[in-house]
């Protein structure tokens, strides 16, 4: 007989952390066609629609550049805190305030506005989401509160602001009463990179922040002691390092970051405010966070398949009939498989072979036998 056991390893396998994000990507793509198989749809179709539709051509390259630009930045930022042991889960309500805080410089951009103007509009969007998450790294600091209760609520307060604004001071007065902005000044957007194509140089702009971020987090002694408070809080109180200050760096760097994202959604494919802004992208960065390890560069691949998701959901829906849900059941089916391949980093299998059972004949029989 063989049976199989669960040891703890003496250290963390390298290996298997990185090998674990693709055995989670396998079963998620086992368990989404049983999942086609369950709703009565072409599991091949249905697959071909998230896998390799979307890679066919220009276009949908473009479309997958531009869902993976907010993604990758917003788990940057998400990446520096959960390194940090800041669970900021909240990137939601500071990518919410950083559209808002952009499209309030937008709205003061006219056809004559220099180009450069839409440098005030990013940074307009970066001190928007910093704004929102120094009140968790205040409430935190100040008043001991948790911040992934602080963070998760200030995302219904900035959904709830974004509303009031478009149906309020900000509505278009010729919009039809749709609640929505003005159209925005070319002088506030970002130019698309490609004539005829939505990709726009927010994409670049988010690769240069990773190699920022990638320096940052492994080649500056801030970083290191960032990853010294996350890891070790006793060894970093020993070595001086201030916890309350890694706090509200880690929180003003994801904010800031998850601030650009949404600037980079208002000046790049949106060009106005609308209640639809937020799309989700705050916690399905979480996601891409951990997928990626929490590496820099590893968020650029895991922010690509997230959007592979995102446009795969909407072609399936077009196309095949599928619910609008089925982007967001793909996104919970690679968390929680993640989560269990995880186990395989502190644990490893080990199949144990052990004799059969030897079952001694009953006493009657044996009796009869003498």
């Amino acid at each position: 007989m063989v049976r199989v056991r669960l040891e703890t390893r003496p250290t963390p396998s390298s290996t298997m952390a990185m090998i674990t994000p693709l055995i989670a990507l396998a079963a998620t793509i086992v368990l989404g066609t049983l999942l086609f198989v369950v709703l009565g749809t072409d599991p091949g179709k249905a697959l071909s629609m998230f896998f390799v539709e979307p890679l066919k051509n220009a276009a949908g390259w473009s479309e997958l550049a531009v869902k993976a630009t907010p993604l990758a930045l917003v788990a940057l930022g998400l990446s520096v805190c959960y390194r940090s042991n800041v669970w900021n889960i909240g990137a939601e309500g500071q990518y919410i305030l950083g559209a808002i805080f952009a499209s309030g410089v937008s709205l003061h951009a006219t056809e004559e506005t220099s180009g450069l103007y839409v440098v005030l509009v990013l940074l307009a969007g970066v001190a928007g989401g910093m704004l929102w998450s120094g009140i968790v790294a205040f409430l935190r600091d100040r008043f001991h509160a948790n911040e992934i209760l602080v963070s998760l609520m200030l995302v219904y307060v900035a959904e709830m602001l974004l509303g009031y604004l478009v149906y309020g001071p900000w509505k278009d007065p010729e919009g039809f009463n749709f609640p929505q902005t003005i159209s925005f000044a070319s002088g506030a957007g970002l130019p698309a990179m490609i004539s005829g194509y939505r990709v726009h140089w927010g994409a670049p702009l988010a690769l240069a922040i990773v190699v920022l971020a990638w320096l940052f987090i492994f080649h500056t002694f801030a970083g290191f002691r960032l990853l010294v408070v996350g890891m070790a809080p006793a060894a970093a109180r020993y070595a001086g390092f201030s916890t309350r200050k890694s706090l509200w760096i880690a929180l003003l760097i994801s904010g800031g970051l998850a601030g650009l994202a949404g600037a980079l959604e208002i000046a790049g494919p949106l060009d106005q405010l609308t209640p639809y802004v937020p799309v989700g992208y705050g916690f399905a960065a979480i996601i891409v966070a951990f997928v990626g390890r929490l590496h820099p560069i590893g968020v650029v691949f895991s922010a690509l398949l997230m959007s592979l998701f995102y446009i795969g959901g909407e072609l399936a829906q077009s196309r095949l009939g599928l619910p609008k849900a089925i982007s967001s059941v793909f996104q919970g089916i690679l968390l929680f498989t993640l989560l269990a391949a995880d186990t395989l980093v502190n644990h490893k299998l080990r199949l144990i072979r052990t004799a059969p059972p030897v079952i001694a004949p009953p006493l009657a029989a044996k009796g009869a036998a003498e």
